[in-house]
């Protein structure tokens, strides 16, 4: 089983004051020689996680806000972390194919072979129509660009020169000139719950990030909308004669039981007590996957996930280098050590 975790950036970072006065911040100039604080936690916390055995590191997408932009934090921390794989979103809502094939290849480069596309096919209509983009949101036309938006990248990493006619991208003999490190060209990972994103993934992923029932009751409920959606999803890949790989995001934290280790959770989150409560029902649906508690209880679950045919853990977590110890110590080194 692999692990992994999200680069810490304001839209998914919960309770860091250190993030919070990089966005008090974001408007205003640096002092001179002073770094970005919430770059500084993004690159001590991924330092720290790629020492301590985690796989993966997701860099998620927000232009509308203070979030720096992904592809520039993973080719700035990339690098530095040479066991982490750099995880980058993109929208095709937002960018031409030419562009994120470029990007990709030169960030696997960089990396070697170590860089992926976390595909988002688009929520947010304000930062679309922003940033000059169309998150065509009201119907399935999203889930039919992605696909295409996957194609032409494959081409382009593929062949040169690349000539493509399609529903949404045209393309005439273009010449990409960098390859990828990676043979075959970096994988495409995503997440989707409608009937037409399913099937896109199913002809297209490589690794879907597996939905489960929010409206769960308890671990138990969410374990079996998991197992529900991995059969689901084999069989859809199935019929096309491919193989969707698995991976999840639970939130985690450990404790002498589950109330014990919520009142951690909060402990860590550096806010005030009405900020905290609006975290913590944020956080709620990933908090039902049965990764909170007793280290051991954790890990069991952990298997029962890799039993499922789960590959990949993303946690989430406070992102703080003692929380990041914490799952080496009590997930990452137990479990890789009972594996041999």
């Amino acid at each position: 089983m692999r692990f992994g975790l999200y680069a810490p950036v304001p839209h998914v970072t919960v309770g860091s004051a250190a993030m919070a006065r990089s966005v008090a911040a974001a408007m205003s100039p640096l002092a001179s020689g002073e770094i970005d604080e919430g770059f500084r936690l993004a690159r001590d916390t991924l330092m720290e996680a790629d020492k301590a055995g985690f796989d993966l590191v997701l860099y998620a997408e927000r232009h509308l806000g203070a979030d720096m932009e992904a592809w520039t934090l993973a080719c700035a921390i990339g690098p530095w972390t040479p066991r982490l794989r750099a995880l980058v979103a993109v929208h095709p809502g937002l960018w031409r194919p030419e562009i994120v094939a470029k990007m990709t290849a030169s960030l696997d480069r960089m990396c070697p072979g170590r860089a992926a596309i976390n595909l988002v096919t688009g929520w947010n209509v304000e930062e679309h129509r922003m940033f000059g983009g169309d998150a065509l949101v009201d119907n399935d036309d999203r889930y039919a660009r992605a696909e295409e938006f996957v194609e032409v990248l494959r081409g382009l990493w593929r062949e040169t020169p690349f000539s493509h006619a399609g529903r949404y991208f045209n393309i005439d003999a273009s010449r990409l000139l960098l390859k990828p490190a990676t043979a075959g060209g970096p994988e495409i990972f995503t997440a989707s719950r409608s009937p037409a994103g399913l099937e896109m993934i199913a002809r297209v992923g490589d690794w879907w990030f597996v939905d489960f029932d929010k409206d769960a009751r308890d671990s138990d409920d969410y374990f079996e909308g998991v197992r529900r959606s991995i059969a689901d999803m084999r069989a859809r890949a199935a019929r096309r004669g491919r193989v969707v790989r698995f991976a999840l995001n639970p939130f985690v934290a450990f404790g002498d039981n589950e109330a014990d280790a919520m009142a951690r959770v909060r402990a860590m989150i550096e806010a005030p007590e009405d900020d905290r409560r609006k975290i913590m029902s944020r956080i709620g649906p990933a908090t039902l996957s049965g990764c909170i508690g007793e280290p051991g209880r954790v890990r069991a679950r952990l298997r029962e996930f890799a039993e499922l045919g789960v590959e990949l853990i993303l946690f989430k977590f406070p992102p703080t280098l003692e929380a990041v110890r914490d799952i080496r110590d009590h997930v990452i080194a137990p479990l890789r050590a009972a594996a041999g």
